[in-house]
Protein backbone atom coordinates (compact mmCIF):
# COMPACT_ATOMS: atom_id res chain seq x y z
CA UNK A 1 0.00 0.00 0.00
CA UNK A 2 1.04 3.28 -0.94
CA UNK A 3 1.74 6.31 1.77
CA UNK A 4 -0.64 9.03 1.10
CA UNK A 5 1.30 11.81 0.62
CA UNK A 6 0.73 14.68 3.49
CA UNK A 7 -0.25 17.79 2.11
CA UNK A 8 -1.64 19.89 5.24
CA UNK A 9 -0.74 19.58 8.86
CA UNK A 10 -3.38 20.58 11.63
CA UNK A 11 -2.58 21.08 15.14
CA UNK A 12 -4.62 20.36 18.09
CA UNK A 13 -6.70 23.42 18.31
CA UNK A 14 -7.62 22.75 14.17
CA UNK A 15 -5.24 25.36 13.03
CA UNK A 16 -4.10 24.32 9.50
CA UNK A 17 -1.05 24.74 7.73
CA UNK A 18 -0.78 23.21 4.03
CA UNK A 19 2.91 22.46 2.65
CA UNK A 20 2.00 23.93 -0.76
CA UNK A 21 1.46 27.06 0.96
CA UNK A 22 4.90 27.05 3.28
CA UNK A 23 6.86 25.05 0.59
CA UNK A 24 7.77 22.46 3.28
CA UNK A 25 6.77 20.13 5.90
CA UNK A 26 8.97 21.39 8.07
CA UNK A 27 7.89 25.39 7.49
CA UNK A 28 4.12 24.33 7.58
CA UNK A 29 4.68 22.68 11.61
CA UNK A 30 6.94 25.77 12.54
CA UNK A 31 4.12 27.84 11.04
CA UNK A 32 1.98 26.56 13.61
CA UNK A 33 4.11 26.82 16.84
CA UNK A 34 3.80 30.20 16.14
CA UNK A 35 0.11 30.68 16.79
CA UNK A 36 -0.67 31.23 20.20
CA UNK A 37 -4.48 30.60 21.34
CA UNK A 38 -6.04 30.05 17.58
CA UNK A 39 -8.16 27.94 16.46
CA UNK A 40 -9.52 26.87 13.26
CA UNK A 41 -7.12 29.26 11.18
CA UNK A 42 -5.32 28.87 7.87
CA UNK A 43 -1.78 29.49 6.63
CA UNK A 44 -1.13 32.13 9.75
CA UNK A 45 1.63 33.29 11.89
CA UNK A 46 2.59 34.77 14.98
CA UNK A 47 -1.36 35.29 15.57
CA UNK A 48 -2.83 35.53 18.82
CA UNK A 49 -6.26 34.82 20.07
CA UNK A 50 -7.60 34.64 16.04
CA UNK A 51 -10.25 32.50 15.13
CA UNK A 52 -11.15 31.62 11.69
CA UNK A 53 -8.04 33.52 10.11
CA UNK A 54 -6.38 32.70 6.85
CA UNK A 55 -3.17 33.96 5.24
CA UNK A 56 -2.58 36.46 8.07
CA UNK A 57 0.58 37.45 10.25
CA UNK A 58 0.83 39.21 13.84
CA UNK A 59 -2.87 39.65 14.50
CA UNK A 60 -4.47 39.47 17.16
CA UNK A 61 -8.34 38.65 18.33
CA UNK A 62 -9.30 38.59 14.96
CA UNK A 63 -11.94 36.52 13.42
CA UNK A 64 -12.76 35.10 9.62
CA UNK A 65 -9.68 37.71 8.35
CA UNK A 66 -7.86 37.13 5.07
CA UNK A 67 -4.62 38.06 4.43
CA UNK A 68 -4.37 40.82 7.13
CA UNK A 69 -0.91 41.81 9.09
CA UNK A 70 -0.42 43.39 12.68
CA UNK A 71 -4.34 43.89 13.15
CA UNK A 72 -6.01 43.87 16.22
CA UNK A 73 -10.02 42.74 17.81
CA UNK A 74 -11.01 43.05 13.67
CA UNK A 75 -13.67 40.87 12.11
CA UNK A 76 -14.21 39.69 8.42
CA UNK A 77 -11.13 41.64 6.83
CA UNK A 78 -9.45 41.34 3.65
CA UNK A 79 -5.78 42.59 3.25
CA UNK A 80 -5.57 44.91 5.93
CA UNK A 81 -2.64 46.26 8.01
CA UNK A 82 -1.94 47.36 11.58
CA UNK A 83 -6.11 48.26 11.96
CA UNK A 84 -8.09 47.71 15.30
CA UNK A 85 -11.39 46.65 15.63
CA UNK A 86 -12.62 47.07 12.46
CA UNK A 87 -15.45 44.61 10.84
CA UNK A 88 -15.77 43.83 7.12
CA UNK A 89 -13.24 46.09 5.47
CA UNK A 90 -11.19 45.12 2.24
CA UNK A 91 -8.06 46.12 -0.01
CA UNK A 92 -7.59 49.87 1.47
CA UNK A 93 -4.50 50.77 0.13
CA UNK A 94 -2.32 53.53 2.04
CA UNK A 95 -4.23 52.70 5.11
CA UNK A 96 -2.51 52.34 8.19
CA UNK A 97 -3.32 52.24 11.74
CA UNK A 98 -7.57 52.33 11.46
CA UNK A 99 -9.60 51.97 14.39
CA UNK A 100 -13.37 51.37 14.80
CA UNK A 101 -13.76 51.15 11.00
CA UNK A 102 -16.84 49.17 9.24
CA UNK A 103 -17.21 48.31 5.48
CA UNK A 104 -14.23 50.72 3.80
CA UNK A 105 -13.06 49.71 0.66
CA UNK A 106 -10.69 50.67 -1.83
CA UNK A 107 -9.88 53.75 0.53
CA UNK A 108 -6.90 55.89 -0.66
CA UNK A 109 -4.11 57.65 1.41
CA UNK A 110 -5.84 57.76 4.87
CA UNK A 111 -3.78 57.48 7.95
CA UNK A 112 -4.83 57.17 11.69
CA UNK A 113 -8.39 56.45 10.89
CA UNK A 114 -11.31 56.67 13.51
CA UNK A 115 -15.01 55.83 12.94
CA UNK A 116 -14.82 55.22 8.77
CA UNK A 117 -18.04 54.22 7.54
CA UNK A 118 -18.62 52.45 4.09
CA UNK A 119 -16.24 54.14 2.48
CA UNK A 120 -16.45 51.87 -0.94
CA UNK A 121 -15.67 53.73 -4.38
CA UNK A 122 -18.52 53.45 -6.80
CA UNK A 123 -20.52 51.46 -5.18
CA UNK A 124 -23.76 52.88 -3.39
CA UNK A 125 -24.70 49.63 -1.20
CA UNK A 126 -21.83 49.89 1.49
CA UNK A 127 -23.76 46.31 2.83
CA UNK A 128 -22.06 43.03 2.71
CA UNK A 129 -24.75 40.83 0.78
CA UNK A 130 -26.56 38.17 2.49
CA UNK A 131 -24.85 35.00 3.24
CA UNK A 132 -26.65 31.94 1.40
CA UNK A 133 -26.70 28.86 2.93
CA UNK A 134 -26.78 25.26 0.10
CA UNK A 135 -28.92 22.66 1.92
CA UNK A 136 -26.22 19.49 1.76
CA UNK A 137 -23.22 21.79 0.88
CA UNK A 138 -21.04 19.26 0.81
CA UNK A 139 -22.41 16.43 -0.91
CA UNK A 140 -23.91 18.90 -3.46
CA UNK A 141 -20.29 20.56 -4.21
CA UNK A 142 -18.43 17.13 -5.23
CA UNK A 143 -21.58 15.81 -7.04
CA UNK A 144 -20.49 18.88 -9.25
CA UNK A 145 -17.32 19.36 -9.39
CA UNK A 146 -16.53 15.31 -9.84
CA UNK A 147 -17.99 15.26 -13.30
CA UNK A 148 -15.88 14.69 -16.21
CA UNK A 149 -13.97 17.75 -16.60
CA UNK A 150 -16.09 19.86 -13.94
CA UNK A 151 -12.80 20.49 -12.06
CA UNK A 152 -10.19 22.80 -12.56
CA UNK A 153 -8.09 24.41 -9.40
CA UNK A 154 -6.11 26.67 -11.68
CA UNK A 155 -8.94 29.12 -12.25
CA UNK A 156 -12.15 30.67 -10.24
CA UNK A 157 -14.53 29.78 -13.80
CA UNK A 158 -13.46 28.16 -16.62
CA UNK A 159 -16.58 27.85 -18.01
CA UNK A 160 -20.23 27.82 -17.28
CA UNK A 161 -19.70 23.83 -16.56
CA UNK A 162 -16.32 24.28 -14.85
CA UNK A 163 -15.17 26.05 -11.64
CA UNK A 164 -12.78 25.41 -9.28
CA UNK A 165 -13.78 24.78 -5.65
CA UNK A 166 -14.63 27.84 -4.76
CA UNK A 167 -16.30 28.83 -8.19
CA UNK A 168 -18.33 25.67 -7.48
CA UNK A 169 -19.52 27.32 -3.89
CA UNK A 170 -20.70 30.43 -5.25
CA UNK A 171 -21.77 29.32 -8.70
CA UNK A 172 -24.05 26.48 -6.80
CA UNK A 173 -25.54 29.41 -4.10
CA UNK A 174 -26.81 30.99 -6.93
CA UNK A 175 -27.58 34.87 -7.70
CA UNK A 176 -27.05 35.42 -3.91
CA UNK A 177 -23.49 33.75 -4.13
CA UNK A 178 -22.44 35.92 -7.25
CA UNK A 179 -23.32 39.05 -5.14
CA UNK A 180 -21.13 37.83 -1.93
CA UNK A 181 -17.94 36.96 -4.77
CA UNK A 182 -18.28 40.11 -5.80
CA UNK A 183 -18.62 42.13 -2.70
CA UNK A 184 -15.24 40.11 -1.50
CA UNK A 185 -13.46 37.82 -3.53
CA UNK A 186 -14.32 34.01 -4.34
CA UNK A 187 -12.55 32.36 -2.10
CA UNK A 188 -13.40 34.72 0.71
CA UNK A 189 -17.37 34.34 -0.22
CA UNK A 190 -17.17 30.59 -0.54
CA UNK A 191 -15.79 29.84 2.95
CA UNK A 192 -18.37 32.35 3.98
CA UNK A 193 -20.87 30.27 2.41
CA UNK A 194 -19.25 27.24 3.78
CA UNK A 195 -19.69 28.24 7.27
CA UNK A 196 -23.50 29.39 6.85
CA UNK A 197 -24.09 26.20 5.69
CA UNK A 198 -22.18 23.68 7.58
CA UNK A 199 -21.50 25.51 11.05
CA UNK A 200 -19.55 22.33 11.88
CA UNK A 201 -17.09 22.68 9.40
CA UNK A 202 -13.77 22.65 11.55
CA UNK A 203 -11.12 24.88 8.72
CA UNK A 204 -11.31 26.63 6.00
CA UNK A 205 -10.73 24.37 2.65
CA UNK A 206 -7.32 24.61 1.02
CA UNK A 207 -8.82 26.84 -2.46
CA UNK A 208 -5.13 26.36 -3.86
CA UNK A 209 -4.41 22.95 -4.06
CA UNK A 210 -4.34 20.78 -6.77
CA UNK A 211 -7.48 18.82 -8.41
CA UNK A 212 -6.92 15.67 -7.07
CA UNK A 213 -6.19 16.80 -3.19
CA UNK A 214 -9.62 19.15 -3.57
CA UNK A 215 -12.12 16.14 -4.85
CA UNK A 216 -10.68 13.80 -2.22
CA UNK A 217 -11.10 16.83 0.12
CA UNK A 218 -14.89 17.34 -0.85
CA UNK A 219 -15.60 13.59 -0.86
CA UNK A 220 -14.36 13.16 2.50
CA UNK A 221 -16.72 16.21 3.84
CA UNK A 222 -19.54 14.83 1.68
CA UNK A 223 -19.30 11.32 3.28
CA UNK A 224 -19.34 12.67 6.49
CA UNK A 225 -22.21 14.71 5.55
CA UNK A 226 -23.93 11.63 4.36
CA UNK A 227 -23.55 9.73 7.66
CA UNK A 228 -24.33 12.49 9.77
CA UNK A 229 -28.20 13.03 7.69
CA UNK A 230 -28.48 9.08 8.36
CA UNK A 231 -31.84 8.42 10.54
CA UNK A 232 -30.61 7.98 14.18
CA UNK A 233 -27.12 10.01 13.83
Amino acid sequence: MENTPVTQITDANGNCATIVHWGSEEAARASLKTLENCSDCLNCSDCLNCWRCVNCSGCSDCSSCLDCTDCTDCSSCLDCLDCSDCSYCAECPSCMSCLHCLHCSNCSDCSNCSGCYGKKKNVSDHLQPPIPIISGIHQAIYAAASKLAALDMSSWHTCKTTHCRAGWVVTLAGEAGKALEQYWTTNHAAWLIYKASDPQIKYRPDFFCTNEQALADMKRLADEEAVRERPGK
